[in-house]
């Protein structure tokens, strides 16, 4: 049985930034989050959709990293899902330029038998009715299910996306999304609006200026750490994710304490992504870097005060 699940794109990109460019990268949300994950739990199980042109040597990959791919529909004739971007000089900021769905536009997940009592589910970005899909075919509740959505799901399928919501014990968005889905400003606000729909918990996401973590009477805040080079962005916030959810899972606490202590996993797993193209670095990192990471960001938030 695989304790994590994750649902999501495995996909192709082509980044341009406003110092390189790279055409056709492994990339979408599940290979983002699988492969971040395989650092802290053994096993897990992949629900996507690609085409036959997705290379072998990358679904190898994931094979020796512990990601089984019973879920994973390769479509023979058919091409993967394709997107490009291209970055503005802030590298926070992109515009898309080209989007093909391909073997997306008709994705119907199957979950495997193996994946049905599954104890830690991850819905990376899709199509609500898809992820409401996937949530209908387990056997019995997670103990946690994460949920990532975006203001595309927003502007189109409001009324899924509101279903689903309800079902989700986490969600994370970006403040621009948590804006525009509270109606709100202030985050704050924002947040206590969202926790209302169904959630438990809430991430918001601010790209370099951290993340926050948010329940019914908590806050939390975690920096995002400074890089002096950031070579590519993309996947960051699927590798946040695919960090946050791999270390509960490996610790099996889902506290809001413990979560805290997730996000920071997951904001030093992301900051690794945003060194190379695609997920090189993910592939490439051993335990010492990822501990050292961390580390890192402990130091960057510890001070000792004298209040007199």
């Amino acid at each position: 049985m695989a304790s994590l699940v994750a649902v999501g794109t495995v996909a192709f990109d082509s980044i341009e930034t406003p110092f390189a460019k790279m055409d056709h990268v492994i990339g979408g949300a599940a290979t983002y989050i699988t492969l971040c994950a395989s650092h802290f739990v053994k096993e897990s199980g992949l629900v996507s959709v690609v085409g036959d042109d997705f290379p072998q040597s990358m679904l190898d990959e994931m094979t020796k990293r512990g990601i089984d791919q019973g879920g994973l529909q390769i479509k023979q004739g058919e091409k993967s899902f394709y997107w490009s971007g291209k970055y503005h000089y802030d590298m926070n900021s992109r515009d898309t330029l080209v989007t093909d769905l391909n073997v997306l536009a008709t994705f119907d997940p199957v979950i495997p038998e193996a994946y049905k009592n599954c104890d830690f589910l991850m819905l990376g970005n899709l199509a609500p009715a898809v992820q409401m899909r996937v949530i209908e075919q387990l056997n019995e509740r997670p103990k946690l299910v994460v949920m990532d959505t975006m203001n595309f799901w927003m502007d189109i399928a409001w009324d899924d996306l509101m279903q689903v919501i309800a079902k989700v014990d986490v969600l994370t968005i970006n403040d621009e999304e948590a804006r525009q889905m509270a109606k709100e400003h202030s985050l704050v606000k924002a947040a206590k609006k969202i926790l209302e729909l169904g959630p438990k918990y809430l991430i918001i996401k601010k790209g370099e200026h951290g993340a926050l973590l948010f329940d019914k009477t908590n806050v939390f805040f975690a920096p995002a750490l400074p890089l002096e080079e950031v070579v590519d962005p993309t996947g960051a916030g699927d590798t946040f994710a695919g960090g946050f959810i791999g270390y509960l899972a490996q610790t099996e606490n889902i506290s809001f304490e413990n979560m805290k202590r997730a996000i920071i996993v997951g904001s030093a797993m992301a900051s690794f992504t945003c060194e190379k193209f695609g997920p090189d670095r993910l592939l490439e990192i051993t335990k010492e870097e990822i501990h050292e990471r961390i580390e890192q960001f402990v130091q960057l938030t510890e001070f000792e005060i004298e209040l007199v």
